[in-house]
């Protein structure tokens, strides 16, 4: 009788051990992301100067096209292509130079300000890819190996109360912004002191804004109300826009 007990005993024991552990193992565990870090550069960077380019708000290669109530407030200039559209209805608050002695002087210092840019390199470099949004950068160089979105939450600059403070971004592919995205400048951030250097072209969400100096390799296009402070250069290819705020920073 007492060997029986202890078997069942036993038993019940057992049956209550496999049962804990069947529980445990059907338990979600639920952990919480680690925050992404940006490291803080301690390498300085100098700004890129745009020489004859920097009064332009918009300056393409192959062809310049507008639909709706776009307004620019900077130079508007295309070289060595011809084709403008859509002013009127756009307004333009500067001067338009299409295929003209002053256009190619500031693509031929695009070109520079361009490879001036891709050039950089430091020791603390910072290596970006996929989605930038929700990051916060503070000054120095970036650098991405494919393609960078702006999509799930806004990308914000910090200067850190430095208002000479330079941010330049390297892209060997594309940009792309995604519908209501923004970049928020803290800190004493000037879109003017923003650099992005894009490998090929970028575009721009419905309704997104904006901020920095854009010099494409390709083309660059605005979806309906989408804004920049700073400027939309395209070497080679067109600048296309729809209803768009351009304001050069």
């Amino acid at each position: 009788m007492k060997t029986k007990n202890v078997i069942t005993t036993l038993a019940l024991a057992s049956i209550a051990l496999v049962a804990g552990c069947k529980k445990s193992t059907t338990t979600p565990v639920t952990t919480t992301p680690n925050p992404v870090v940006i490291p803080t550069q301690t390498t300085v960077q100098t700004s890129i100067s745009l020489a004859s380019a920097s009064t332009f708000a918009i300056l393409a290669g192959s062809a310049i096209s507008s639909t709706g109530a776009t307004n620019i407030n900077g130079d508007l200039g295309l070289s060595p292509g011809s084709s403008v559209g859509g002013f009127p209805p756009g307004v333009l608050v500067g001067t338009q130079h299409i295929n003209d002695p002053i256009a190619a002087q500031a693509k031929l210092d695009l070109t520079t300000a361009y490879n001036n840019a891709a050039g950089r390199t430091c020791t603390d470099i910072v290596t970006l890819s996929g989605n930038i949004g929700g990051l916060t950068l503070t000054p120095g160089l970036y650098k991405s190996t494919s393609s960078l979105a702006i999509s799930s939450g806004d990308l914000t600059f910090d200067a850190k109360g430095n208002a000479n403070a330079v941010f330049i971004i390297q892209i060997a592919s594309t940009l792309t912004t995604t519908s209501g995205r923004q970049v928020i400048l803290s800190g004493g951030a000037l879109a003017s002191n923003i650099f992005w250097q894009v490998g090929s072209s970028a575009t721009f969400g419905t309704t997104s804004v904006f901020k920095g100096t854009v010099m494409a390799m390709q083309s660059i296009t605005f979806d309906t109300g989408a804004s920049i402070d700073g400027r939309a250069l395209a070497r080679t290819s067109a600048v296309a826009m729809s209803g768009n705020a351009i304001t050069k920073q």
